[in-house]
Parts: C-alpha cells; sequence; structure tokens
C-alpha cells in the first residue's frame, strides 16, 4: 500500500531535522577536537618552554661565575656542558690582546689552564657553541697556604651608628598610647645623627632625645645605603620623660669558631656574617672584638631543633684575642695577637679551589670536647655558582664521635675548617634544621674574596 504524499513530507522533513542535529553533532565534535588539540599544544610548548627553562637553569647554576686559577701553574677543571667558550685578556682599557676565536675551548671535556699573574680573563660561554649563556671571569690568583684552627671564639661588636630594631607604642602623660617614631622610622634603619651630632650608642640617643625638651628632633638615618634625614617629635611619657618610641641596639655578642690564620697573623671566622637577630639584616659594625671562650654546654640537635653550643666569654683584656675590622657575607675577618697567634697549632695547609673538590670523605676540624679535633664527613654536593655564597658545599657528618657528643652540626660549629685530600678547601657555616648531621659550607675561596 503506497504512502501519501503528507507522510512522504513528513519524513523528509523528519529525514532533514536528523541530518541538522547529525551535522550540528558532528560541528561540535569538530570544535571540540580542536579546542582539545589547542589545549594540548598550549601544554605542549609549556612543557617545553619549562624543560627548556629547566636545563637552562641546571646548565648556567654548573658554570661558576669566577674561576680561580693559581698563577704560573696548570689547572684542570671539567664543567661537563654541552657548552664552548671563548677566552680573551682584559686590559686596563677593556680590550683584549688575544684575537677573536683564537681561544676556543670545549667544556663538556676538561680543560687545562696556565696564566699569568698580572692577567685577567674573561670567558664567553655559549650554549651548544653558538646561544650565549653567561660571561665568567677567570681570575688569577697566588697560591698560599693557611693555618686552619677551628677553635671556639667569643665575638663582641659595635654597630657603626645605633640600630632601628623597631618600633612601639609607650603610655603617654595623658594616659593615651603614644608612637612618635611609627611610620617616619623602621627595622633596620641605622640612626647615625641627631641634630646633626654623630651618636654610637643607644645611652647617647636616650640623653640627646631628653634634653631636646620636647621640641622635634632631627635624625640623620642611612637606609638601604643612603642617608636621609627625618624629623620626630618626642612625647612624655608617664614618669615625664620624653621618648620617640623607638627600639634600637648598639651591639651584639655570640660564640662561633675561628676557621684560619694566615701568613700575616690575620684571621677569618664563621664563614658568614653577623646579622642582628630582629632585622635579619647584616650588622653595619663600627668595631669588635675577639675573646676567648670556654665551651661549657652543647645542646645536641634533633629533628627541627639545630642544637646549640654554649660558651662562657670574659670581656676583659687579658682574654682578648684579636680586633675584628669587617663584618661581611663571607665572614668577620681582622688581626690577631699574641694569645690567637698560639692558637694556631697546625701545619699551614694549601687552599683548595671549588674545581678540585669533589663528592666523597673529607674532614672537619672544631672543638667539642676542650681541644680541636678532626672528625669525618662526606661531601654530598658542590654547587660551583650557587646563589647563596655560603652554601657552595653540602656534607653530612659521618663521625660516630661527633654524632655522640653533638648531632651533628650545632650553631656554634659556623666557620669549622673542612679540609679534602690535605687541602683547605672552606668551613661550615649552616646547618639543616630537619637534619643535623647535614649543613652547609663555603668555598675558602669565598672567604679569601672578602
Amino acid at each position: 500500500m503506497g504512502r501519501s504524499n503528507d507522510e512522504i513530507e513528513k519524513i523528509q522533513e523528519q529525514a532533514g531535522k536528523n541530518m541538522v542535529v547529525i551535522l550540528d553533532k558532528w560541528k561540535k565534535k569538530v570544535r571540540r577536537l580542536k579546542i582539545y588539540r589547542a589545549c594540548l599544544a598550549v601544554m605542549l610548548m609549556i612543557s617545553c618552554a619549562a624543560l627548556t627553562g629547566t636545563v637552562y637553569y641546571r646548565i648556567d647554576s654548573s658554570i661558576p661565575s669566577v674561576i680561580n686559577i693559581r698563577a704560573g701553574e696548570e689547572e684542570s677543571f671539567r664543567l661537563g656542558v654541552p657548552a664552548r667558550a671563548e677566552i680573551v685578556s682584559v686590559s686596563d682599557q677593556g680590550s683584549s690582546n688575544i684575537p677573536a676565536g683564537a681561544v676556543d675551548i670545549d667544556l663538556s671535556r676538561t680543560v687545562t689552564m696556565k696564566m699569568n699573574l698580572e692577567s685577567v680573563y674573561q670567558m664567553q660561554v655559549k650554549l651548544f657553541g653558538f646561544l650565549p649563556i653567561k660571561q665568567v671571569c677567570i681570575q688569577v690568583i697566588e697560591d698560599q697556604t693557611l693555618i686552619p684552627v677551628g677553635a671556639p671564639i667569643g665575638i663582641y661588636v659595635k654597630t657603626d651608628g645605633v640600630l632601628v630594631v623597631g618600633t612601639g607604642e609607650f603610655q603617654g602623660e595623658n594616659g593615651l598610647k603614644c608612637s612618635p617614631g611609627k611610620n617616619i622610622v623602621k627595622s633596620g634603619d641605622y640612626i647615625r645623627k641627631v641634630n646633626g651630632q654623630d651618636i654610637n650608642k643607644k645611652n647617647e640617643l636616650s640623653r640627646m632625645v631628653e634634653e631636646c625638651g620636647g621640641n622635634p628632633v632631627i635624625l640623620t638615618i642611612e637606609r638601604d645605603g643612603e642617608n636621609m634625614d627625618v624629623q620626630i617629635k618626642p612625647e612624655r611619657d608617664e614618669a615625664g620623660n620624653y621618648k620617640i618610641g623607638v627600639w634600637v641596639r648598639d651591639d651584639a655578642q655570640g660564640v662561633g669558631t675561628m676557621t684560619y690564620i694566615d701568613s700575616q697573623g690575620n684571621f677569618g671566622a664563621l664563614g658568614h656574617g653577623i646579622n642582628d637577630v630582629d632585622t635579619s639584616t647584616l650588622m653595619h659594625m663600627g668595631g669588635g672584638t675577639l675573646y676567648e671562650t670556654s665551651i661549657i654546654e652543647i645542646k645536641k640537635g634533633a629533628v627541627g631543633d639545630p642544637g646549640e653550643m654554649t660558651g662562657m666569654i670574659v670581656y676583659s683584656d687579658d682574654h682578648i684575642l684579636g680586633s675584628i675590622t669587617e663584618n661581611s657575607i663571607q665572614g668577620i675577618f681582622g688581626t690577631c695577637n699574641a694569645k690567637a697567634l698560639a692558637l694556631g697549632v697546625n701545619e699551614p695547609l694549601p687552599i683548595g679551589l671549588k674545581q678540585e673538590i669533589v663528592k666523597g670523605p673529607a674532614q672537619i676540624l672544631c672543638t667539642v670536647n676542650g681541644e680541636a679535633e678532626y672528625y669525618d664527613v662526606e661531601i654530598t654536593e658542590i654547587h660551583l655558582d650557587h646563589d647563596n655564597v655560603n652554601r657552595g658545599i653540602e656534607l653530612k657528618v659521618t663521625d660516630k664521635r661527633l654524632l655522640e657528643v653533638t648531632g651533628g652540626i650545632v650553631q656554634g660549629m659556623s666557620g669549622s675548617p673542612i679540609i679534602q685530600n690535605g687541602k683547605f678547601i672552606g668551613a661550615v657555616t649552616h646547618v639543616l634544621v630537619q637534619d643535623s648531621a647535614r649543613g652547609y659550607g663555603i668555598f675558602i675561596e669565598n672567604m679569601l674574596q672578602h
């Protein structure tokens, strides 16, 4: 029985609708597929960029910014990176007397150099031989020997000016809270002058504020390396004394370890600078003194607690070991007196440059039982161009004697010499809080460049 025209038209109409639905679904599927492919492409590009960045960072961090070479001696090092380098000498005028391209080296292989003391060199490193990645300074240094010490020292330093620790409130004579210095001075500022007069002690600041009689005072402060004048109007407290509501410090003291004594009677210690405990900034030092100290207690390190050596310091002239002349990120430095020179009972050792250090056994020299002794450690990582100059060496204490007494590295051991293969390679600087057996050290060449 045949279909009517109306039925045929309905069937055709339905078929058309079905076709539209199918086409619409197909278009949506195509759009989803395009979006999916675009997302994959973006993810691939991000992954490639991340991988490239990681590879670039690792290669960059494995190439030191400075390479020290002993004058007149053959020095070999291997960076093991897919790069080539061109070396030029640099004159006072910045020009080179080495023709361009005359000295081209492959940094994936062992490189051997021999240079003269009076020369300065630059090495342009190119990744894969064509992509500039880094400029390396090659410094030619005189070979030297140092006496490793490893003895505890008491440290006292005066700030260069008065250090602002913070601002605070006090009860005014009217019963209201006062904070005159708030938003005018800030933590880390150094107060150099009050009304044009130099000051170096916090009691001088208190006296001059009191003598102002409530009139505004002009403080000359150093902030981020720049000097500026600020004005503060003191207020009376409940006792009728004028105050500006500023917490200050003018000195610091502590216990550390002497690292070395050189042939000129100079010392280096700590391997890191003295930072203010409240502001965590390197203290600007106006002078300092080393004192004899005796370790009276050792708090053993544990997980989450680095431990500590407590020393007894007698601040008297007959216990002075020398003068501190510099506080820098590489440590504290100064001159020794006869008492300090007597601590250098060990034989002088040649310095070991960072490219000579290898992973494996080494020793540290420290005092935990009344006299300096060598203890076994293992060098686990070497960062030739670490961002933090105090963490170029990673080490782990392996000596059971030291682990039983201290648990590894504790506060107060900063500055303990690190020795490997008969060479003086660095000093202990930090301990890992979560593992007191592990810590960091500074390259000895970094300490010598202070």
